[in-house]
């Protein structure tokens, strides 16, 4: 994080998202003595999905950020992944050392269930000095070239040096901006459940094959894991929440091992969420002005990587460096920015969709190669 003492080009900052990307800028910005008000349009802190897998290299930008120790302590750190076979006994055919992308002083990886990561990082914000607002949006921005003029939803106003629109895939800050680039489906849909975590599993598993492209799950925690099923796409969306948890119940009975235990754990149909995976890559660069979309607003790539989170942390840390050691909100910082983001998210993006693309399409690509490419990639700090 910035050194308080240095210049910084900004001094009031709207962050308009309290998901990682938005929290992490916040805490980056607060925490050098920038003014920020972060907000965000839900009620309260909450997260979709049931667990979340953050790589090393996300778990550099969180120990940078002072969260460490709390992630660690509310997850399950692990540094290898199995592959298994879809037969009766889910035969585990390999494990394999994970790529310690963050150094070799940081796990692998760590599970953690989403609500528990927002929680840290909105109280870590708050700690560094943002003010969280809830249950309040933007809705509308103009801006005179040294200042943005925001309106709120309840009727406020505020003149900030800089908007960081950190708002998700749909975001509306990349609409207001009139950025006309929305995600598209990448073929894929996802059952995630979150449930108890059986002894057997310790780290994350893999199965190719069988009725289900990939039938993984991944630790959370001492006691919880999310599990989860990747099949075609499909409008599942008049489903109800017993018959979700049914057809996810029956896609996992082909699997074996480990999934025979947390099969049997899926009786709640609370626990079970499904989606379609998606990809979107905004062109750079990613500003209108004194307005910047970062994380999932900017770039968002399907889960086959697990490197959405990290992504969007290493956006924020990148954004905040540079805004707390230039001098101005210029051209020369929104280049810099983009030399040091855009290749490397669009890169991760396009694997992700490539490693889709290669099971919906039955080929046998190079996945040793994409995954050495990508792990050396990430392995570089942003």
């Amino acid at each position: 994080m910035g050194d308080p003492a240095a210049p910084s080009a900004v001094h009031r900052v709207l962050v308009a998202g309290a998901g990682l990307a938005g929290t992490a800028a916040a805490i980056a910005l607060a925490a050098a003595g920038v003014a920020v008000d972060l907000i965000d349009i839900k009620p309260e802190i909450t997260a979709v999905g049931s667990g979340i897998t953050m790589q090393g290299n996300g778990l550099r930008e969180l120990r940078r950020l002072g969260v460490l120790d709390a992630v660690l302590a509310a997850g399950y750190p692990f540094s290898s992944v199995g592959m298994r076979a879809p037969d009766p006994a889910g035969t585990l055919l390999a494990e394999f050392p994970d790529g310690r992308t963050g150094g070799p002083d940081l796990p692998g990886t760590v599970g953690l269930p989403r609500p528990a990561l927002a929680r840290i990082m909105a109280d870590r914000a708050v700690e560094a000095g943002a003010k969280l607002r809830f249950g309040i949006t933007v809705s509308a921005l103009s801006q005179d070239g040294d200042h943005v003029d925001v309106t709120f939803s309840d009727g406020s106003a505020g003149r900030y040096d800089l908007v960081v629109g950190a708002d998700g895939i749909r975001s509306a800050t990349r609409r207001m901006i009139g950025i006309a680039v929305e995600p598209q489906s990448t073929g894929m849909g996802i059952f995630r459940a979150f449930g108890p975590r059986p002894a057997s599993v310790t780290r994350t598993d893999l199965y190719y094959g069988g009725p289900a492209y990939i039938a993984g799950y991944c630790p959370t925690g001492t006691d919880t894991l999310y599990a989860y099923l990747v099949e075609d796409a499909r409008d599942r969306s008049a489903l109800s929440p017993e018959q979700r948890l049914d057809a996810m119940r029956a896609l996992a009975a082909a699997y074996h091992g480990p999934w025979d235990e947390i099969r049997a754990t899926l009786t709640d149909p609370a626990t079970v969420n499904y989606t379609l995976f998606e990809a979107l890559v905004v062109p750079a660069p990613w500003n209108r002005g004194r307005v910047v979309l970062i994380g999932d607003a900017a770039h968002a790539c399907p889960p086959t990587l697990a490197q959405g989170g990290a992504q969007a942390l290493e956006d924020a840390a990148v954004l905040t460096e540079l805004l707390l050691t230039s001098a101005a909100v210029d051209d020369a910082l929104w280049a810099a920015f983009t030399a040091r983001r855009f290749d490397r998210a669009r890169t991760v993006v396009e694997a992700s969709v490539q490693l889709g693309q290669w099971q919906l399409e039955h080929v046998q690509g190079d996945l040793p190669g994409l995954m050495g490419k990508i792990t050396a990639l990430v392995s570089q700090p942003a």
